[in-house]
């Protein structure tokens, strides 16, 4: 029987997974990956069955990783996301998270869009750490994406975005998400977008800042190819901060929708 182990072909006369495994394996914890599934319990062995066998602690090789996702993520979503490219524009605690789930979720590419560097105030709800204080936003969400999953395409442009640059920053890309702190940036975007990008989709974030009433965070379509996430009434102001749940909840909703709409596509 002709089977793929570790990403080569090879012949084999043992019919069942455990025992293929407990002869190839020379360490107990090994991870023992059967179709992407990884799991030690005795399956019956099939022809063109693909296996891996990989120590706990050493990343798969790409072949393995991405039949580990595909199967966590069913095989017909995976492989349509890994074409997909999404922008996400602003870093801060809505944008780093998005980007951070739409690595997680498996989409093939990721546009990353912000001018600032992380300071000291940002660790209260943004995907950064200590050792990333200094660092240009876009950078060190790249070195975390990468820590994630390094077979990701992640392209960065370190730059404020305005209405000039709009047309050339988004040709490749089939969604963008809008994370900024301003408003002001925020009317900016919405009201130009399409004048560049009829056919493509807009996702905003609007209304996320305090604490508690975390329903209240809804998706809705406003208009063909728009839609915004959040509550569209608490924005931050002196006594109403940002917090990390519940721009946390508004950055799952805008992730989700992705994932939803290019599923759909």
């Amino acid at each position: 029987m002709k089977i793929k182990f570790n990403g080569k072909e090879i012949d084999t006369q043992i019919t069942n997974s455990q025992d293929f495994f407990m002869q190839n394996s020379n360490n107990s914890s090994d991870v023992w990956i059967i179709n992407g599934f990884a799991t030690k319990e005795k399956h019956e062995l099939k022809e063109f069955d693909e296996l891996f066998c990989i120590p706990k602690d050493t990343l798969p090789p790409k072949d393995a990783l991405d039949a580990m996702m595909r199967a966590r993520h069913t095989p017909k979503l995976h492989d349509k996301l890994k074409k997909c490219s999404v922008a996400v524009c602003g870093l801060g605690g809505l944008g780093s998270h998005i980007a951070i789930m739409l690595a997680r979720s498996g989409i093939g590419r990721l546009n990353l869009i912000d001018f600032d560097v992380v300071e000291p105030s940002n660790l209260n709800r943004q995907s950064y750490m200590i050792d990333d204080l200094g660092k240009f936003k876009t950078e060190a969400l790249k070195e975390q994406i990468a820590k994630i999953n390094p077979f990701i395409e992640v392209h960065i442009n370190t730059l404020k975005i305005e209405e000039s640059n709009i047309k050339d920053l988004f040709i490749l890309d089939d969604i963008v998400c809008e994370a900024f702190d301003s408003a002001t940036a925020k009317a900016m975007l919405a009201q130009n977008f399409h004048k560049y990008f009829e056919d493509k989709v807009l996702i905003c974030g609007s209304g996320l800042a305090g604490y508690g009433d975390s329903n209240s965070i809804q998706t809705r379509k406003i208009a063909n190819n728009f839609y915004v996430c959040g509550d569209l009434i608490n924005a931050a102001k002196p006594g109403n901060g940002l917090m990390s749940p519940r721009v946390n909840i508004c950055a799952g909703h805008q992730a989700n929708l992705v994932l939803e709409l290019l599923a759909n596509k």
